[in-house]
C-alpha cells in the first residue's frame, strides 16, 4: 500500500513539472502584450500611453505616448526590454514586404531589427511615431475646421 501512494505521488509530481515547463514554453513563444504595457508601467511610470501597434510575431509593441515620445517593449521570454525614445532619435527604413519597418537605435545597438506588421498603415503609422513627425487631429478639430471652412 504504502508503495503504491509513493508511485502516485511521484506520478503527480512528475505530472506538476511537465504542465509547468509546457506552460513556461508556451508562454516565451506566445509574448503577453498586457504583461508588456504593466512592465512598461513600471519602468517609466510618468509616461502616458496614447496607442500601441504589435509586430505580427508579438515579440516587440510600439507606443505611441502622450507627449510626442515614442516607447518600444522587445520580448526576451518572459523578460521585457522597455526604452523611451525621443523623437528623431532612431533611423527607419521601409522593409521588402511594405508591411514593416528596419530600424536602428544609434543608442541601443543591439536593438536593431526588422519589425513586420500586420498593414503597412501600422509600419507607416509606428514609422511616423519614431520619427515624431505624428500629430493627429481630434474629431472636435476636424469639426471646428470643417465648420470655419463654411464661414
Amino acid at each position: 500500500m504504502l508503495w503504491l501512494l509513493l508511485l502516485v505521488a511521484i506520478a503527480a509530481v512528475c505530472l506538476f513539472y511537465i504542465r509547468m515547463n509546457a506552460r513556461a514554453e508556451r508562454d516565451a513563444d506566445n509574448p503577453d502584450a498586457g504583461s508588456a504595457i504593466v512592465e512598461f508601467g513600471r519602468a517609466f511610470p510618468e509616461e502616458a500611453i496614447r496607442a500601441l501597434h504589435s509586430t505580427v510575431d508579438r515579440t516587440a509593441i510600439f507606443l505611441r505616448l502622450h507627449d510626442g515620445k515614442a516607447g518600444f517593449i522587445q520580448s526576451h521570454g518572459t523578460h521585457y526590454v522597455c526604452h523611451v525614445i525621443q523623437p528623431g532619435k532612431v533611423r527607419v527604413n521601409t522593409s521588402e514586404s511594405g508591411r514593416g519597418l528596419i530600424v536602428h537605435f544609434p543608442d541601443f545597438a543591439y536593438l536593431d531589427n526588422a519589425f513586420e506588421f500586420r498593414t503597412a498603415a501600422e509600419a507607416a503609422e509606428v514609422s511616423l511615431w519614431l520619427l515624431g513627425t505624428f500629430s493627429p487631429k481630434s474629431e472636435l478639430e476636424v469639426a471646428g475646421d470643417a465648420a470655419q471652412g463654411l464661414d
